[in-house]
């Protein structure tokens, strides 16, 4: 996700708020509220026809007012199972027909409920089905704690009958008293206690994940170890921490000379922030080169690296990244880059096909006092080593591995005898 700086801009005594791409649907001149159409006096009204105009605005795919009026009366005539009218189609006749709904509520409840699920439905159906969405305040912190590593319904030293803050020796006590008890385990739900346990242990023993995990809860999403030649790291998952992580095993590992080779895993790595690859790519290539286009509304917006090399990776000669078929989001960019640069080459199956790039953008229009919402907009899409959509596609394997003769294509993409041996071992394993 891609949280964008907001703007402002002052002329005279007129106001124009940008957030996320969106101007404010009202102008303020003293005392005189102009809106930008009669019908947006009414605050449910408004809170459409913001939710249309950020849609214009932010959307990835570019929008005429023909569709979104479309939009918005297929909206509206779903959510209330009639077929209501629309003049023309563009933005003054849409708020006409919205106004001319909410008149007939009963309710200001009711008004406030049909706004919503106009705003809901009109967002589900934008394309992909189902990405994008109308998400409360309670909901969008869920939504930025999932994309830190934050579980905040978790508590890895409860789950060792501890509390929060407690020593390594302490920890090392109650794992070992919970272990020796669930040793011979043999029901799904012993066996899933024990595996919780495990974690937790793990997690809380490791001075770096400790720290910030009593700091911030958020879990460690890396973890590596050495397989002859070539360092492992598996990344299970996408967050802030991810960078530190992966610098981390890579300083650790630094004092095996022999190591020349090394393997990322993304299986199963539902991806996060982009801005990790601009981050991490430039670990390998440097500051300020070419990493990955966006495509948004027509127009490819190129992305460029921020860090700079790390000489620690000069030593790695060959890369392989695996994926499976829930290698999403971030992890299916970042494959396609480093495929594209000819980094690494991809040894699975092909990638889920999760192109999208998704944000929350406010809404200025109130329509109830307890509750402020936010649009959840994809506002680009990301592309493949050829060019072509991630979304729907995925990322194609150099080496794949539903084919029988997998093992043989690795002779070809390969020189190492050690990373070829890990890779064997690893795809067994996992």
């Amino acid at each position: 996700m891609r949280i964008y700086t907001r703007l402002f801009f002052i002329v005279g005594f007129i106001f124009l708020i940008a957030l996320g791409g969106y101007y404010v649907s009202k102008i303020e001149v003293g005392q005189t509220v102009t809106f930008k159409t009669p019908e947006e006096s009414d605050k449910f009204v408004r809170f459409n026809m913001e939710a249309y105009d950020k849609i214009s605005k932010i959307y990835w795919m570019k929008t005429t007012d023909e569709q979104l009026a479309d939009l918005f009366k297929a909206s509206l005539d779903k959510v209330t199972n009639s077929n209501n009218i629309l003049a023309t189609k563009d933005r003054q006749s849409t708020a006409k027909m919205l106004a001319l709904a909410f008149s007939l509520a009963t309710s200001t409840e009711v008004k406030k409920q049909l706004s919503l699920d106009i705003t809901i439905t009109a967002l589900y159906n934008l394309l992909p089905l189902g990405r994008n969405g109308l998400l409360s305040d309670k909901q969008e912190t869920a939504f930025r704690q999932n994309v830190s590593n934050i579980d905040p319904s978790k508590d890895l030293y409860s789950e060792l009958g501890l509390q929060k803050g407690a020593s390594v020796d302490d920890i090392n006590i109650a794992y070992k008293e919970k272990a020796t008890a669930l040793k011979n385990v043999t029901t799904t739900e012993e066996k899933e206690k024990l595996q919780k346990i495990t974690y937790s242990h793990s997690v809380l023993t490791n001075k770096d994940s400790k720290v910030l995990y009593d700091e911030a809860k958020i879990e460690p999403t890396l973890s590596s170890k050495k397989i002859g030649k070539t360092l492992y790291i598996n990344m299970s998952k996408i967050s802030p921490t991810t960078l530190i992580e992966f610098v981390r095993a890579v300083d650790n590992a630094s004092t095996t000379s022999e190591l020349n080779t090394m393997i990322i895993d993304f299986r199963g790595n539902v991806g996060g922030s982009l801005d990790f690859l601009t981050n991490f790519f430039g670990f390998f290539v440097g500051k300020n080169q070419f990493v990955f286009d966006f495509f948004h509304q027509g127009e490819y917006l190129p992305q460029r690296s921020v860090q700079p090399k790390y000489p620690e990776l000069v030593r790695f000669k060959e890369i392989a990244i695996l994926t499976d078929n829930m290698t999403q989001s971030t992890a299916e960019l970042t494959t396609a880059t480093f495929k594209r640069f000819n980094f690494a080459k991809v040894v699975g199956v092909t990638t889920r096909g999760w192109g999208t790039v998704e944000n929350t953008y406010p809404m200025e229009t109130e329509i109830d006092p307890g509750v402020k919402y936010s649009l959840l907009l994809v506002n680009n899409i990301t592309l493949r080593e050829d060019g072509e959509p991630i979304e729907g596609r995925g990322v194609d394997p150099d080496v794949d591995i539903s084919k029988s003769n997998w093992q043989n294509e690795l002779n070809k993409q390969f020189i190492s005898e050690s990373l070829i041996n890990a890779i064997k071992k690893e795809i067994v394993v996992k």
